[in-house]
């Protein structure tokens, strides 16, 4: 029987393609037009992958998943599956990919506005930890639970790294003043999501956010003035 690694390579996946936000231009030629109807059904396909993941990841637990389990729940077949990922790990961290794009977009909007300039996607971010609060509890421990910590802590250290980058000049010359600043906002973030998590899960995500950034917005500034 064909391995699924060998299986996979036989097939030109189409990579994680994050949901369109916004339209294109009205008068597209017709190759553009096919373009973005490839995109969106690209899109149905790895938002039913998804979903299926997520919803047997509940279930039973990632480890314990198989390939077959996901596509039988998603009504894809194994060909369509290996189009698009080439395991279970590879579908899990596509997640990911969707999230920083939304998260970027969140940046870029704020950077029109005074009052909440820095760490603007920390609201997204709790609100997306919220809604798929099972799923992160039922990872807690495993090595898939590791891993998805891993990336969060990295897509985190990005997204503040850019902030203070762009929000505070005075650091923006000086990596070795500006990246403790980076750790300490993206740690007490992780930190402040994972007692969130675990012993208060009463408050809402724009309770837990406003608690956050009352905390990280003025030492940020705080530490530019010292700079």
């Amino acid at each position: 029987m064909m391995s699924a690694t060998h299986q996979a390579g036989q097939y030109k996946r189409a990579g994680c393609v994050p949901n369109r936000t916004r339209h294109g231009t009205l008068f597209a030629n017709r190759r553009q037009a096919m373009t973005r109807s490839e995109d969106r059904r690209i899109q149905r396909t790895q938002q039913l992958l998804r979903t299926s993941l997520l919803e047997l990841v509940k279930e039973k637990g990632f480890e314990a998943l198989s390939v077959q389990e996901i596509i039988d729940r998603a009504n894809v077949g194994r060909t369509t599956f290996y189009a698009h990922f080439s395991n279970k790990e590879e579908l899990l961290m596509c997640g990911f990919d969707e999230l920083r794009v939304l998260l970027k977009q969140r940046q870029r909007e704020a950077r029109t506005r005074q009052d909440e300039r820095l760490f603007a996607f920390s609201r997204e971010m709790f609100e997306h930890v919220s809604e798929h609060r099972d799923v992160f509890r039922a990872m807690v421990g495993k090595r898939s639970g590791a891993a998805v910590q891993r990336r969060l802590q990295e897509l985190l250290i990005e997204l503040v790294r850019e902030d203070v980058k762009l929000a505070l000049p005075a650091l923006r010359a000086m990596p070795a003043q500006r990246e403790p600043v980076v750790r300490f906002v993206a740690g007490a973030f992780f930190g402040l999501l994972g007692w969130w998590l675990d012993d208060k899960p009463h408050l809402t995500a724009a309770e837990i956010d406003r608690r956050f950034r009352q905390l990280a917005v003025p030492a940020t500034n705080a530490a530019a003035q010292a700079a």
